[in-house]
């Protein structure tokens, strides 16, 4: 028996005006799941307890088996687990991203978060303007001095590592980006201890090198936003998760162009696998990542694919791009997996959800139910539903995000 659990990241959202009050998830062809969906057992799950903060880290522990409450210390830690980074006890590890501001010139409290994703930086750019602030730039002594480690992710996601430095994030609050596009900066800035108005000169000063830097004057020239400041957030220490095979009795590989999720499944145990062309955005490797799932199911009983496409399209504003990538997941992803596993005439059971909701309307992550399809190839419940939030509200609902992997398991 083989099991498949896929995530489309942020697939789920609230109804929407400009599509006659559906959501994406309802607007969007997806036959393939439709056809799951119907066959199988549609409902919905609460992925994240209400007491914790909306996002794929918590929703993502949660779906694996890992009590959120218990097992979360921070989002950064568990991306730097995909970076090899050895954290000891007391290092603090935090996100910086690249971001853009609007060009206005006033101070930069005064300006307004137009990406989280500096415009969509990635690749060879993005490393370059990274490494310059915190190697060779007039502030990269302060960076140095406060013990700032920067680790390049390639995109516009990278780490800082502080040793020592978990008395420094001690009721430190700083604010995910992802959802206050569009917000002026003042409100969102850090606080909440004496080390925050350090992070703060930090930003400002950063800002004011970036925006001068040429790649960045470059990006302009050709009509892209520019990665004119830094973010920092998710700040935490590292902790210890429970093994996927302890829990569960198998070992298994994760498919994902996120760290985060990379990370969480290397702290689990399961084997991470690369995917040319994979990148988190709409135009992600999705048939690549499909391929790269059949080949690892010869290995192993369990494997896992992430979609990151649709939250990104999401906190950017895109609402064709959610759908588009909602469609290509059932197209490229789903449908390509199945068709590859009913050819081998391996029996397989199949899970399909959102990890959390991601709302056009805010650009945001939020707390609620997302659906889930179970799909059993060895039978048909003939429940006759079609995989949305609508239809999936009839379905049975799960009160825990953690029971999610024990009923695909049948354990």
């Amino acid at each position: 028996m083989k099991y498949i659990l896929i995530i489309g990241d942020g697939m789920a959202d609230d109804p929407i005006v400009m599509l006659k009050n559906k959501t994406p998830l309802q607007y969007a062809k997806k036959p393939t799941i439709d056809a799951l969906a119907k066959a199988g057992k549609v409902g919905t799950v609460k992925t994240i307890p209400e007491d914790l903060e909306a996002g794929s880290d918590t929703a993502i522990l949660s779906i694996f088996g890992c009590d959120p409450r218990t097992c979360y210390a921070g989002r950064a830690p568990l991306e730097a687990a995909d970076y090899d980074i050895d954290m000891k006890p007391g290092d603090v590890a935090m996100r910086c991203n690249l971001i853009s501001l609007d060009d206005s010139p006033f101070y930069i409290s005064m300006r307004k978060l137009e990406s989280h994703n500096g415009g969509g930086l990635t690749g060879d750019e993005a490393d370059a303007l990274i490494e310059w602030l915190f190697y060779d730039s007039p502030i990269a002594g302060m960076l140095y001095h406060d013990g700032m480690v920067i680790h390049p992710g390639h995109s516009f996601r990278n780490i800082v590592v502080i040793e020592q430095g978990e008395d420094k994030i001690r009721n430190l609050v700083l604010t995910p980006p992802h959802d206050h596009i569009g917000e002026k900066v003042d409100t969102l800035m850090p606080c909440g201890n004496p080390y925050s108005e350090r992070i703060k000169n930090i930003i400002a000063q950063a800002a004011e090198l970036l925006a001068a830097h040429p790649i960045n004057e470059l990006r302009k020239a050709e009509g892209k936003l520019p990665a004119n400041a830094v973010w920092f957030w998710a700040p935490g220490t590292a902790k210890e998760l429970p093994k996927f095979k302890d829990m569960y009795g198998m070992d298994g590989a994760i498919i994902s162009a996120v760290p985060l999720c990379r990370g969480i499944g290397k702290l689990i145990g399961l084997e991470r696998i690369d995917v040319e062309g994979a990148n988190g955005e709409l135009d992600t490797n999705y048939e690549g990542k499909a391929d790269a799932a059949l080949e690892q199911l010869k290995k192993y009983d369990f494997v896992t694919v992430h979609v990151e496409a649709p939250d990104e399209c999401t906190h950017n504003g895109d609402l064709m791009g959610k759908i588009e990538s909602i469609q290509n997941i059932d197209s490229m992803v789903v449908k390509r997996i199945k068709d590859g596993l009913d050819a081998a005439g391996e029996d397989y059971r199949m899970l399909i959800l959102s990890d959390h909701k991601t709302l056009m309307e805010t650009q945001g992550h939020a707390h609620g139910v997302v659906p889930y399809v179970f799909y059993d190839g060895r039978v048909s419940s003939g429940q006759g539903l079609t995989y949305d939030e609508k239809s999936a509200a009839s379905g049975e609902y799960i009160d825990d995000g953690t029971k999610l992997l024990k009923m695909l398991l049948e354990k």
